[in-house]
């Protein structure tokens, strides 16, 4: 039996809302209803900043998804359940939850088999044409909240979307103890997989980046055991700059065995292919470019395993906030800037400039 549910919220529900390109505004929406007996309705708490959101604020589209009206941004959101259908037992009023931010067709056969986030008829949040969770009340299916253990923060729930995305290209990569690995991007999915593949047993997680300021914090994050700067320590050359990265970072002259690229810039996604050994494997997280120069002779010739990585799938969620709970990955200390929800468009600005590490955005104040 479901739970008993308070009074349904009356009142406005503010939303940050990407109206055009480079237009932002905080609007009132209704307050979505519980129509779905197994959905939620949930008061949320904190959101944090993605580069996509950015994107589309500052483009319009990304790929195929085109913005063509008014769109609510945010996606990495936590709070606290308010209300749950007639069908849900798993969750009560007043629980916090993490959000999962996508919501699959569930009869397809990536779906059926685990790897829900390649569902084609996919609904994700703050992605054209769906509205994101950066607003006071967001209503999601019960099983696509996960429920945060005492000791874990809604601030840090919000960042279990990001964590997901990491545990994600992990486990595509296989990372396994004893694992060389070197990921390419300090942004905030680079530095969560970094600490992913540390909790996973790496004897070592290099980070690579062009922004001194995130690498110095990297070389502080948990399990990276080295850094590297490809402008000040590196080479233009693909492979001279992967020589130039295993002899800096002591790491094995005939390369390592796991290599992520993080960022979808073509140079780091070169040397990725250079940096390692004959038989490693190369996930590839970040976007860039939809066509780039690929250095298929190298990979062809030293049987190279080359995988894609998009969002997260089934179980992800759960073993992100077991690496929070556990203690392995501190997503708090990625925290670098916090703004009350009447601020967001500040928020934005700061990620647009490329500032600090995450940006969180409080939630909608009584």
């Amino acid at each position: 039996m479901a739970a008993s549910n308070p009074p349904a919220p009356t009142g406005p529900n503010p939303s940050f809302i990407l109206t055009a390109i480079d237009s932002l505004s905080i609007e009132d929406r209704p307050i979505p209803p519980l129509t779905n007996p197994t959905d939620v309705l949930i008061r949320v708490t904190h959101t944090g900043i993605c580069g996509s959101d950015v994107h589309y604020w500052t483009h319009g589209r990304i790929g195929s998804f085109v913005l063509t009206a008014p769109m609510v941004l945010g996606h990495e959101s936590a709070g606290i359940i308010h209300s749950v259908g007639a069908a849900v037992t798993t969750l009560a009023p007043g629980d916090r939850v993490a959000l999962e931010p996508g919501i699959p067709c569930r009869f397809c056969p990536a779906c059926k088999g685990g790897s829900y986030n390649l569902c084609p008829d996919m609904r994700f949040a703050a992605t054209p044409p769906y509205d994101g969770s950066l607003c006071k009340y967001y209503v999601l299916p019960a099983d696509f909240c996960t429920p945060l253990p005492a000791g874990v923060s809604t601030e840090a729930g919000a960042l279990l979307e990001p964590l997901a995305v990491g545990v994600h290209v992990a486990r595509q990569a296989g990372v396994a103890p004893g694992d060389h690995v070197v990921v390419f991007g300090a942004g905030p999915v680079g530095l969560l997989t970094a600490g992913v593949a540390a909790a996973f047993g790496a004897a070592t997680v290099s980070v690579v980046d062009i922004a001194q300021a995130r690498l110095d914090f990297a070389a502080k994050f948990a399990g990276v055991t080295g850094v590297f700067n490809s402008v000040t320590q590196g080479s233009q050359d693909a492979a001279e700059n992967a020589k130039k990265i295993l002899a800096a970072l002591g790491l094995p002259a005939a390369g390592v065995d796991k290599a992520i690229d993080a960022t979808g810039a073509p140079p780091c996604i070169a040397a990725a292919v250079h940096v390692l050994r004959s038989g490693g494997t190369l996930v590839q997280a970040g976007m860039g470019p939809a066509e780039i120069t690929f250095p298929i002779v190298a990979m062809a010739a030293k049987e190279l395993t080359v995988k894609g990585s998009f969002r997260y799938k089934q179980g992800d969620y759960a073993l992100a906030v077991q690496l929070v709970a556990s203690g392995k990955v501190k997503v708090g200390e990625l925290v670098s800037h916090r703004f009350a929800f009447e601020s967001a468009e500040e928020a934005f600005g700061v990620v647009k400039r490329g500032e600090g590490i995450k940006v969180v955005i409080e939630g909608v104040k009584d």
